[in-house]
């Protein structure tokens, strides 16, 4: 895998330019595709460090691509990051669900665009990093053994759901989480929950986070990510 290597899939020329001309200037090597299948097979081929992958595309669409590379043994860890039009949050959250890693919503700027692959590729390839014991952001700490949160050496009081939401957020900096896979990591799936009661838990994690709260952002019309900087 080329470790510099960004691989964009969009059809539109304009925002291809935008994309190269800012990765360029972070020293990444860049590679582009136009259409579905041509994109495929340049990430099939050059095994990038990242995708950033349109989702209305000719020939192929954008979920069919994420699911190809998600299910190939040899793509899988290859981060996608999904690009998206106004209006598209419900294929946004179905790309989370096969796998992607973010999304970032047209427009955007080229700072927000930068940061997110940053994020993505800082964290590596997805893992599901459950053995932590212990997660420190700043004054932050989070300890799966003692099952305490602690910020600024005072004890912060969750409920047994808002730990394992506040962990499992933490755990996967700048990672996007569907309300649907939080639910299925915090309670379990198979189990009947509405999720909207997400937005609950999360109301109530980041009133006892105070200043931290912001580290929590909502991702509208998908769910939460955390942001650690």
């Amino acid at each position: 895998m080329s470790r510099s290597r960004v691989v964009i899939i969009e059809d539109e020329p304009d925002i291809i330019e935008v994309i190269s001309y800012n990765l360029k200037r972070e020293g990444y090597q860049v590679s582009a595709a136009r259409r579905g299948d041509e994109g495929l097979n340049l990430v099939r081929n050059q095994s990038p460090a990242l995708v950033l992958l349109d989702l209305m595309l000719p020939e192929i669409d954008g979920l069919t691509i994420c699911q190809q590379l998600k299910s190939d043994p040899i793509t899988r860890d290859i981060p996608i990051i999904i690009v998206s039009a106004k209006g598209e949050e419900s294929d946004v959250v179905i790309g989370l669900g096969l796998g992607a890693d973010d999304y970032i919503a047209k427009p955007f700027s080229p700072r927000e665009l930068i940061a997110r692959v940053k994020a993505v590729l800082r964290r590596g390839p997805l893992k599901e990093d459950q053995h932590k014991e212990r997660i420190q952001i700043k004054d932050l700490v989070i300890d799966t053994a003692r099952h305490e949160v602690r910020l600024k050496d005072e004890n912060i009081k969750l409920t047994a759901t808002e730990f394992k939401l506040l962990f499992q957020l933490a755990s996967q900096p700048g990672r996007a989480f569907t309300r649907e896979q939080l639910l299925n990591r915090v309670v379990g799936e198979g189990v009947i929950v509405v999720d909207r009661n997400i937005d609950v838990h999360i109301r109530s994690v980041r009133k006892k986070l105070g200043s931290y709260a912001q580290m929590i952002q909502t991702i509208r019309g998908v769910g939460y990510r955390f942001i650690d900087d």
